[in-house]
């Protein structure tokens, strides 16, 4: 699950690419009312194409920055489990409790 503070950094990054869209849109229907021949204002409508994907691009970048930032503060804060509560190790043999290994007799019954 996103952090609350990484949705709003994704969000401000698609604000942005929205305000560059808007940009390069009027930027493009400038470039075709001045354009005076057929190969300038298809000039200007690739232009406005490759604005809109830059755009789009630096968004995608922005956001996978948001999420690699998020991921290396989260990095290590886990602890690892050893000790008495996670790494459960056996115990030492009991000489008064007769059995092959670290562990009682399997025969053993404590309510006899």
């Amino acid at each position: 699950m996103q952090t609350a503070k990484v949705k709003v950094k994704d969000m401000v990054s698609s604000a942005k690419e929205k305000v560059n869209e808007g940009t390069a849109k009027a930027q493009g229907k400038t470039g075709k009312a001045t354009a005076t021949t057929h190969s300038e204002k298809e000039m200007a409508k690739e232009e406005t194409r490759a604005n809109k994907a830059q755009a789009k691009a630096q968004k995608h970048q922005e956001k996978a920055e948001h999420h690699a930032e998020a991921a290396a503060a989260h990095h290590g804060t886990r602890v690892p489990l050893t000790g008495p509560h996670g790494n459960h190790t056996p115990v030492a043999a009991d000489p008064a409790y007769p059995g092959t290994g670290a562990y009682p007799a399997a025969n053993y019954n404590k309510y006899i």
